[in-house]
């Protein structure tokens, strides 16, 4: 059965603020303290969204947590009114408010794991919502998104939800920006690669100086969970040397779309192994593996780094050929836009074009093209299934431009975060919202 790749992006929330939270993302913690622009922050994606859905391409939309989190800062002991509840956390410690006032379910690449039913056991869709354990602020999203991908993709009679994996950091995982998928036609059989950080179970070689936040045993779980064959997947361990380099996830030093993978040279341990086990793997099913691959004496771990180069988007076009969505900070990195120039000129590329988008909010807290998205493989009957309210459209996209215009901030730092009138903000907008994708009550506020 034909299917199609669909992105479903994650609107920005509002309470979008630089707070360098994220150990071993070296933009993130670059911009520490700065002052934000949440209202620019989620146009910017708005923005995005709208071109690609504006190509032809199918594009979703997931929306933003309830944050602050007040419901877990009660569970913490904070008692009160909510606004005696913010002033408590407050004083015990800024750092905690900042955390659970995250905005960072806005990379939805981290939302989950999806496979797709053309290579699933039960030929369903399945989703594992990622447990993001190795990060306080991140490791509070799981219940939440677990209910959007639920009012997002709600027939079970196509698709498959699972729980995160357990909450402990043997079994770390980080979803899709660990996760890519070869095939030929995105409704045909394909060959799914897990790329793991470190080993929980075994020896093994581990980054020095950042985390390794995915493990092989939260990989293996959740390609049991979505009944793969063996015989179509490949585990791989992302380079350590890359770890410590910035390289949180492999969506940063990596990117794939059907039988192409455009990647580093330092991106993946034992690297001739592994791309020969996809490239085999990929032959039984027919196809052959294209491989990318940027030289390091052309684009070093630190241009990759500053400009995101690989957490690009790697689309197909109507006619067949690819492009690449990349942030504006690709064109003004030099060693990058030269490299890009010439990956172009060449010809021979099934990359042909390159699209720039201003993504500088996003970017400066760690976070490209790629990390604001969810890939989701669909047939026609799977894509018929999903709600309509959360696919975009002209009028979705106006809707949502006057939304984000009518109740975001233009600028928030930090200490703004105790304010109780940008909680009643929050709470207005969000339960608009809900009603604008139709996803029910899916926060705590309105239970």
């Amino acid at each position: 059965m034909s299917g199609i790749e669909a992105n479903f992006d994650g609107l920005v929330g509002m309470t979008h603020h630089y707070a360098g939270l994220s150990m071993g993302n070296e933009a993130s913690m670059n911009h520490r303290g700065q002052v934000s622009n949440p209202r620019k922050a989620a146009l910017q994606g708005l923005m995005k969204m709208k071109a690609l859905s504006d190509m032809g391409l199918v594009q979703g939309v997931l929306p933003p947590q309830q944050r602050p989190n007040l419901p877990a800062l009660r569970q913490l002991g904070f008692t009160g009114s909510d606004e005696q509840v913010l002033n408590k956390a407050a004083q015990y410690s800024p750092l905690l408010l900042s955390n659970l006032s995250s905005a960072s379910s806005m990379w939805t690449a981290n939302a989950a794991t999806v496979s797709p039913s053309a290579d699933s056991a039960d030929q369903r869709v399945h989703f594992t919502v990622a447990n993001l354990n190795n990060k306080l602020h991140r490791s509070l999203e799981s219940i939440t998104t677990s209910r959007a991908l639920k009012a997002t993709f709600p027939d079970q009679n196509y698709f498959t939800h699972h729980d995160p994996l357990p909450q402990h950091a043997d079994w770390g995982d980080e979803g899709a920006a660990n996760h890519n998928r070869f095939c030929g036609e995105y409704g045909e059989a394909g060959v799914q690669l897990f790329v793991y950080g470190r080993k929980a179970l075994q020896e093994g070689i581990a980054p020095e100086r950042y985390p390794a936040r995915q493990t092989l045993e939260a990989s293996q779980a959740v390609a049991r969970l979505h009944q793969l064959e063996s015989s179509r997947t490949v585990f791989a361990q992302q380079n350590p040397v890359a770890i410590d380099s910035g390289v949180f996830h492999n969506d940063v030093i990596a990117v794939s779309n059907r039988n192409v993978l455009f990647y580093h040279q330092q991106a993946f341990l034992n690297q001739r192994s592994v791309l020969s086990e996809l490239g085999e793997k990929m032959a039984q099913l027919g196809h052959t593996l294209t491989a990318i691959e940027v030289p390091t004496e052309q684009v070093k771990i630190q241009d990759v780094v500053e400009s995101y180069l690989f957490n690009s988007q790697l689309l197909s076009q109507p006619d067949g050929s690819m492009m690449l969505i990349l942030p504006e900070e690709c064109r003004q990195n030099h060693n990058v836009s030269a490299y890009l120039q010439e990956l172009i000129a060449q010809g021979n590329s099934p990359i042909s074009k390159l699209h720039f988008f201003d993504l500088r909010e996003s970017m400066r807290n760690g976070g490209g093209p790629a990390c604001l998205r969810l890939r989701v493989v669909l047939n026609e009957q799977e894509l018929a299934a999903v709600n309509p309210a959360t696919l975009m459209t002209p009028e979705l996209y106006q809707r949502l431009t006057v939304w984000v215009e009518r109740h975001y901030r233009d600028s928030l730092y930090a200490a703004d975060l105790v304010d109780p009138q940008l909680l009643s903000e929050v709470y207005s907008a969000l339960d608009e919202l809900t009603q604008i994708l139709k996803l029910g009550s899916i926060y705590e506020f309105q239970r």
